[in-house]
């Protein structure tokens, strides 16, 4: 049976000290913001650059076609874990900010006319704010926002409520990434399709902890980061249904995306290579494959467990301090390992600063999600976010660290 102590010995960042002087054990808890990497990814990424570096699909060399070979198998090995129907439909872009953008721009950008309506919630990261809120004023289009409880839910009449004969488009967050809050998303996305609209998912926070099933899910798009799962910075992937994303003017045009360019025009690929202009990153897709079949080892069983078990724990643990507040739902069976915290005493970037000199790393701030800050009227909260490589030793670190700065504070 694979221990806690035997998934951190895979990432070396978490056997460092940090801060001045020697330092102290890293407590890593921040893995909302991005998760840590294990040994498996960073080899997979220093092997292709040591031995199979090259561009792909233009050249008849040997190292071409072996690169070529390790990104397209890295397409179908994500396709695979995420439920996709085809590897055409995995698209690799830099994040879920580029993924939704694409859409944004491409599809709706194609589609939309002045008055139709787009519907959203005021749990969203402002990745998935600002793009929709330019196109809205470049096309005239309506914003519908459905707004979030008292406990960081969203109640589903109020969500029914926003919808009318022009909404073309509902996106929405699987998980919240301030609060941890899981979102109903397929009763969510039945009822955008009560109303003839298209769904978009951020997936950001929602595909870090646990199985996802893309084809059973029922949504058009879905969004995600390599860096939030484990996987290289600057990958990410959307995924769209095939029909959809073939209907779709590309994103960008250059190399690689074309059937044939002459004088007059250019015709271009379908799917996915339509929307991968240029050279892609080439090691961070396949970073990202190698991510996901560690994840595959490890047991998303295990992940879940191990995460439910310090989201007890930390909450419990919390519960015992006077004067903290914690944002969201309350019952930790609807949300994943966030927590959202205030302290009556401190503001959040003091919690941060004084956590850090003990070693612990944690978020201050409004998490690009200040509707959502201003919902509640506060301007930021500090989070500690947690993944399965994380211990109960780390919550207590936490926690003694949370004591020095009620004595500090009062």
């Amino acid at each position: 049976m694979t221990t806690t102590r035997d998934i951190r010995s895979d990432f070396p960042i978490l056997s460092r000290r940090v801060g001045p002087g020697a330092g102290k054990p890293l407590v890593y808890l921040d893995n909302a913001a991005t998760t840590q990497k294990p040994r498996h990814v960073i080899e997979t990424v220093d092997r292709f650059y040591q031995h199979e570096n090259a561009n792909i699909h233009r050249g008849v060399h040997y190292l071409s076609m072996h690169a070529t070979d390790a990104y397209d198998r890295a397409r179908e090995r994500i396709a695979e874990a995420i439920g996709a129907n085809h590897p055409a439909e995995v698209i690799f872009v830099r994040g879920t900010t580029e993924a939704i953008n694409l859409v944004a721009s491409s599809f709706a950008g194609d589609r939309f006319e002045a008055g139709d309506e787009i519907v959203l919630t005021t749990m969203e990261h402002h990745a998935n704010i600002v793009p929709w809120q330019l196109l809205a004023k470049r096309k005239g289009l309506v914003l519908k926002w459905t707004p979030v409880t008292d406990s960081g839910e969203i109640d589903l009449d109020a969500f029914r409520a926003q919808f009318s004969a022009r909404t073309k488009l509902a996106t929405f967050t699987q998980v919240s990434n301030a609060l941890g809050t899981i979102n109903p998303v397929k009763e969510m996305i039945a009822i955008a399709r009560e109303f003839g609209a298209h769904v978009l998912v951020d997936g950001a926070q929602g595909v870090a902890h646990g199985t996802v099933n893309l084809a059973e899910l029922g949504a058009d798009f879905y969004a995600f980061s390599g860096h939030k799962v484990v996987g290289p910075d600057g990958i990410g992937v959307l995924w769209g249904r095939r029909e959809l994303l073939d209907s779709m003017p590309p994103y960008q045009g250059g190399g690689d995306m074309i059937e044939r360019v002459s004088i007059e025009k250019t015709t271009f690929r379908h799917s996915p290579e339509r929307f991968e202009a240029g050279t892609p990153n080439i090691s961070g897709a396949i970073g990202l494959g190698a991510a996901f079949d560690y994840l595959a080892k490890v047991g998303w069983d295990t992940i879940e467990a191990n995460e439910r078990d310090l989201l007890d724990y930390a909450t419990a643990r919390l519960g015992e301090v006077e004067g903290i507040r914690i944002l969201g739902p309350q019952d930790t069976r609807g949300k994943v390992a966030v927590i959202s915290f205030t302290m009556d005493s401190a503001h959040p970037h003091d919690i941060g600063t004084i956590l850090d000199t003990e070693g612990v790393a944690i978020r201050a701030g409004h998490h690009c999600a200040q509707p959502l800050m201003d919902r509640f009227q506060v301007a930021g909260t500090a989070r500690a976010s947690f993944a399965f490589y994380n211990n109960r030793d780390d919550v207590d670190r936490l926690m003694d660290g949370i004591l020095k700065v009620k004595k500090y504070f009062g």
